[in-house]
């Protein structure tokens, strides 16, 4: 059984298709990092050293601590690093970091509330299924009350809200490894430092939470070992993915932006199809306009007229008046009203749509799924191109 941890986790739920390029067919990538994720390493190894040095009873200054920062960013930043947003400079992240640690340090010194208790730690949580969960804590420490804190170093530009913070996983999965690891813990409280707004977030949860949270990862990683399908998923996050190259999705995009790939894609009129066909799409959506228009004067004409039958060139129209039944807007109270005259049976039909999605899934009798057969099909939807 592999090992587990919320990244990988959470990369399954969010693109099977990725997941299985990185941990099944261990694709390797020249991986470039993002600035977002490089300024993170580095603050969080700036706050890891004025932890570890605390342990030798050297309290830093918050100039010293800088200067490390500083150093460390100067020797490990090199320009391949991907910025994203690209009205930001890379001295505008070195910059934003600085801040963060400054304000951090001036926030929490003199550092004696807690004792540390472990920085980064590397562990492991056995699970009931036989597999294990990572486990990685920016900082854990605890108090002489018995109470332990598992420390988080967050650099994201949104607030993490309370309700997320008390769904979080990550953070919780290791609560669990402290309360088997350290028997006389009474409580494990969870902290978020979100130093973009120098505030914490505090979570805590009970027993019977944490109980259903380990049934829940241990269900889902059943999920994962049992999957063999790994379609892919477009969101916000593909930006970032270091895959893109090889996604189904983005691979066309790829091979564009290179100057062979233009040549041999242009050959085979992949470019000029689907430039062809979203320009058709929109003139098809014009015409329908057009028609619904000319549609609406042909029928206020033949009213005028006193006509049923509209004669052009050598074509003719017919306006026939007919009467359209406009159904009630509470579908509910509508349908509860057929059931209860005995109409309804009569009257309904199969949602092939939702029929369809249950014999895919097999969530259906298998005598229904046998009396079907699976083809392949091909949908096409035309979207902005954002970059």
């Amino acid at each position: 059984m592999a090992t587990y941890s919320h990244s990988r986790i959470s990369l399954f739920e969010q693109c099977k298709y990725q997941y299985k390029l990185k941990y099944i067919d261990k694709v390797k990538v020249d991986i470039k990092t993002t600035i977002e994720a490089f300024c993170g390493d580095i603050v969080h190894q700036t706050l890891e050293k004025l932890y570890k040095d605390l342990n030798y009873h050297k309290l830093n200054t918050c100039e010293e601590l800088l200067n490390f920062y500083s150093s460390l960013w100067d020797e490990k930043y090199t320009d391949d690093i991907r910025i994203v947003k690209k009205e930001y400079s890379a001295q505008n992240y070195k910059d934003r970091g600085a801040k963060f640690v400054c304000d951090y340090y001036k926030h929490y010194k003199p550092f004696e509330e807690t004792r540390v208790l472990g920085l980064e730690t590397q562990d492991m949580l056995d699970l009931s299924n036989s597999s294990k969960y990572h486990v990685r804590i920016d900082r854990l420490c605890s108090d002489n009350k018995g109470n332990y804190y598992v420390c988080d170093y967050k650099t994201n530009s949104r607030l993490k809200t309370q309700e997320e913070a008390d769904g979080d996983r990550q953070l919780a999965m290791y609560a669990l490894w402290v309360k088997d690891r350290f028997k006389d813990a009474k409580s494990v409280k969870l902290i978020w430092y979100m130093l973009a707004f120098d505030r914490e977030v505090l979570s805590e949860r009970t027993e019977k939470e944490l109980d259903e949270l380990k049934k829940d990862v241990e269900r889902k990683i059943e999920t994962i070992e049992n999957c063999r399908n790994f379609p892919t998923s477009e969101s916000n996050l593909c930006t970032w993915c270091v895959y893109s190259h090889l996604c189904p999705l983005f691979s066309h995009k790829a091979d564009l932006e290179d100057k062979k790939g233009l040549k041999k894609y242009m050959a085979q009129d992949g470019l000029v199809l689907t430039d062809s066909l979203a320009d058709m799409l929109t003139q098809k959506k014009e015409i329908e306009r057009k028609i619904d228009e000319v549609k609406e004067n042909l029928i206020e004409f033949a009213k005028q007229s006193n006509a049923d039958v509209i004669y052009g060139t050598d074509k003719k129209a017919a306006v026939k008046e007919y009467e359209k039944v406009v159904y009630p807007s509470d579908k509910e109270k509508f349908i509860d009203t057929l059931k209860q005259k005995g109409l309804y049976e009569e009257f309904s039909g199969i949602n092939y749509l939702k029929l369809g999605s249950r014999i895919l899934k097999k969530e259906i009798d298998k005598d229904i799924i046998e009396m079907t057969k699976l083809e392949k099909n091909y949908r096409i939807s035309i979207s902005k191109n954002k970059n």
